[in-house]
């Protein structure tokens, strides 16, 4: 009491209060590689052929989730989830902007631009007086007017509507990054532009946001010569051959079947995972050098699963199924990791299943604003080693992906998870923990689960609005949950 009595004293609770909001705001630093998936990292993986000591550093000084997932198997919807927090059926933007092929029927109706209605993540921190810069893939909408300076962003660096470099090495040919000296690698341009940028916002006294998305480990595969040559020599070293077997296509009725890789041996994708890795480190580095990192809230993750099933094929993601553009495992299990200097344990591994969608309400939390319009959930007490009541996660693809994957929905409830076919409303339900593979379907012998389960997706799609695939001319017609008894 008399502590209390002398420091009303000596601060009136007016200028008392205005000293604790004169505080400095967090920074956020958003790092989201592309195509990167769980086990190319050694954190996740110990006997990964590629080597990645900073993001490893990086898990070991904060929390790393090993039931992290992106949004959707492909990159633009979860990059839409990222800066927007909301499920992307929402707006229908559920398939990488180009994309909609035709097989036995055609893709559900697909939005093609990040929604200008929409508040984006750097809009939502203009009010708590953050600056906010994209730097790297944006891949939200063809026309600048859809790029990320009309989306709330005071700098775009490199954003565009690309979704893979034309060149990684200068010239660039990139409408928002100005071309370096010849041969300039655009991985290590982006982390000097990135780290530019921290400077900018600590010299003009803001909190910052930025949001750095990498272009790698998308191909085309291409990396400095000296890092694919070390990887060559590693890979004759350890006497390894590439590794390939038929995706099990169960009940996909148009689908060929895929090679998909076991083994990680490629030299130039190892190459790629290390320079990521490098520039990581570099922008860490940094937050560091300036006196920054205690202050800064720092996630890395990625946008789907490792390529594994077609397009080259150049990383295996195993034991979990498939890979981008799949449904399974492979192409949503992420690398998700969180470092948050006073919040985050550092070192600790947690188990529960988190999402993309989750950066928006923590990233606000961290900015010291509490509200939250969309479906994530803030993570801080996840971060701090305490629970969260359960939830579903669920996941919306009602389209023909490019690496094969069939059109379909998910649900992960616990340790289970239902996967639902919209050729022909077929359904798979696994035990993610005892079989990560998704290989044994427990459906007939789990038949109440798997109809209650079936249920809750039907209702989640019902209530996002969610859009399914359509006939072709003089073709059968398309099945749909909206037409059915939604039981098993």
């Amino acid at each position: 009491m008399i502590l209390r009595l002398c420091i009303s004293a000596l601060f009136p609770l007016g200028l008392f209060l205005a000293k604790i909001d004169a505080a400095p705001r967090t920074n956020i630093l958003i790092l989201l590689a592309d195509d990167l998936g769980q086990r190319d990292l050694v954190c996740y993986h110990p006997e990964s052929f590629y080597e990645t000591p900073n993001i490893d550093r990086l898990a070991a000084q904060g929390v790393r989730f090993s039931n992290g997932y992106s949004a959707n198997p492909v990159c633009s919807p979860t990059r839409y989830a990222l800066v927007t927090g909301k499920w992307p059926t929402r707006s229908g933007l559920t398939n990488f902007l180009s994309g909609n092929r035709t097989e036995r029927f055609q893709g559900a109706p697909l939005t093609l631009q990040l929604p200008a209605s929409e508040t984006t993540l750097a809009e939502a921190l203009k009010p708590a007086g953050y600056h906010s810069v994209f730097v790297g893939k944006w891949h939200l909408g063809a026309n600048e007017s859809d790029w990320p300076e009309h989306h709330g962003f005071d700098e775009n660096i490199a954003g565009c509507n690309a979704g893979h470099p034309k060149s990684w090495f200068s010239p660039y040919q990139n409408p928002r990054l100005k071309d370096g000296p010849t041969g300039e690698f655009l991985t290590e341009r982006l982390a000097d532009e990135t780290i530019a940028a921290m400077k900018r916002a600590r010299e003009a006294s803001k909190p910052f946001f930025i949001y750095h998305a990498f272009y790698q480990v998308h191909t085309p595969l291409e990396a400095p010569a000296d890092l694919v040559a070390k990887y060559e020599v590693k890979a004759k070293r350890l006497g390894l051959q590439a590794i390939f077997k038929p995706e099990e296509q169960i009940q996909i009725a148009a689908s060929s079947a895929r090679q998909v890789r076991q083994n990680q041996t490629l030299p130039v994708y190892a190459a790629m995972v290390e320079s990521m890795d490098h520039a990581t480190g570099k922008i860490l580095a940094a937050l560091d050098a300036l006196g920054l990192a205690d202050n800064t809230l720092v996630i890395f993750t990625s946008d789907n699963g490792g390529l594994s099933t077609a397009e080259g094929s150049p990383t295996s993601n195993l034991p979990f199924r498939a890979g981008k553009g799949w449904l399974y495992d492979g192409g949503i299990r992420e690398p998700f990791i969180v470092r948050w200097p006073g919040v985050a344990v550092p070192s600790m591994v947690e188990p529960t299943p988190v999402t993309t969608l989750d950066i928006f309400p923590t990233a606000l939390d961290a900015a010291g604003l509490k509200t939250n319009p969309g479906d994530g959930i803030n993570l801080r007490p996840l971060l701090r080693g305490e629970k969260l009541a359960p939830r579903d996660l669920y996941w919306h693809y009602p389209h023909y992906s490019n690496q094969g994957g069939f059109p379909g929905g998910a649900i992960r409830s616990g340790d289970w998870k239902l996967i639902e076919r919209f050729e022909d409303g077929a359904v798979s339900l696994y035990d993610i923990k005892k079989d990560p593979g998704e290989k044994t379907d427990l459906s007939a012998e789990e038949s109440q689960r798997t109809r209650e389960m079936r249920e809750k997706l039907h209702a989640w799609y019902r209530e996002t609005g969610a859009k399914f695939l359509r006939p072709l001319k003089q073709g059968p017609a398309a099945w749909s949950p909206y037409k059915i008894d939604p039981g098993p």
